[in-house]
């Protein structure tokens, strides 16, 4: 019986020739001949049912394939199409980026696709692709070093080449070191500078399960607007090396005061008050109408502040914390007795 050629894979390459084709029939034991039209190709017999090819040059257009053996010449139903040659053009990356340690599934855009045979990431083949279609390969980066390295595309009818919109960045992991402060209000919305490495490009910065906006100032170093929140979450910032390691971050309630002992003095000389209340341990600042006064704290529901002298009458006395300033209490300044 003659063989019979039942499909080919794939069924189009460019006129340079060069493509790997897999014949696939019954009877192609024994083959002597393989042809694409008039040109014989290059092949190996595989077994009975299979046999591989190389596409040898040709023109545009569709010629048959066929096999050829002692017992006859297959069918002629199969066809292989050759494309216009010319070199596959990488014009875009999505991400552009991605972890060290690879896996990042790259969509590869730019033209000429069809037929390709590798995709590396610099010097390293990219750990899977698929051909989606002329101008789509979608790539799985394999591990790297941190930096950047151009991503090319193989066809038979050649190589791409590095351009700027084929580079791929490696990112490390970030790892973050400090926060500095590690509490704020409830309200959030004060400034928070996160330090570390591998901070740029930040994508995004998460207290607990929200995001915060924030600005990077180096690999180092990237500030965050804590947005509202109560008790303590974990901080976390991403890039496309991943996401960094967790550190903690406190909400506070604003402090209050409940009184004064004692709630007067002499206007002429120094008092020293003690400040009850709550949420008073991260005491930062203390005034008296607006001006900054010594003070000591003693625990989370005491403070002992120095008040100065100062003109007769009320002055309001205020305590700060990360979570915010209290309301007032009132300590009175009195004039030296007449005599």
């Amino acid at each position: 019986m003659p063989p019979v050629v039942s499909s080919i894979s794939p069924e189009q390459g460019p006129v340079s020739g060069g493509t790997p084709v897999v014949i696939t029939g019954t009877g192609l034991t024994g083959a002597t001949t393989v042809r694409f039209g008039f040109a014989s190709a290059s092949f190996s017999v595989v077994s009975s049912t299979r046999i591989n090819a190389v596409a040898p040059p040709g023109s545009s257009g569709s010629v048959p394939v066929w096999v050829t053996s002692p017992s006859g010449s297959s069918n002629v139903s199969v066809y292989f199409t050759y494309t216009a040659s010319s070199a596959p053009v990488v014009t875009g990356l999505s991400p552009s980026g991605g972890s060290t340690s690879g896996g990042t599934v790259v969509t590869v855009t730019g033209s000429s696709f069809l037929g390709a045979t590798q995709v590396r990431f610099g010097s390293v083949d990219a750990a899977s692709f698929s051909v989606v279609s002329g101008s789509v390969i979608t790539a799985v980066s394999p591990p790297g070093v941190a930096g950047s390295v151009p991503v090319r595309v193989t066809t038979p009818a050649g190589t791409s080449a590095a351009a700027p919109q084929s580079y791929f960045f490696y990112a490390p992991a970030p790892v973050l070191t400090a926060l500095a402060p590690s509490t704020g209000g409830t309200a959030g919305g004060n400034s928070v500078v996160v330090t570390g490495s591998g901070l740029f490009p930040a994508s995004e910065v998460r207290f607990g399960a929200l995001s915060a906006g924030f600005s990077v100032v180096s690999d180092t170093e990237l500030v965050a607007q804590a947005p509202p929140g109560s008790g303590q979450v974990q901080v976390t910032v991403t890039t496309p090396g991943g996401t960094s390691n967790p550190l903690a971050y406190a909400y506070v309630g604003a402090p209050t005061l409940s009184g004064l002992s004692p709630s007067s003095g002499p206007a002429a000389g120094i008092t020293v008050v003690t400040l009850t209340g709550s949420g008073l341990a991260g005491t930062a600042d203390v005034t008296a109408d607006g001006v900054p006064v010594a003070f000591t704290v003693l625990s989370d529901t005491q403070v002992t502040a120095m008040i100065p002298a100062g003109p007769v009458g009320g002055v309001a006395i205020r305590v700060t914390t990360a979570g915010g300033t209290s309301g007032a209490v009132l300590f009175q300044r009195l004039a030296a007795p007449e005599i």
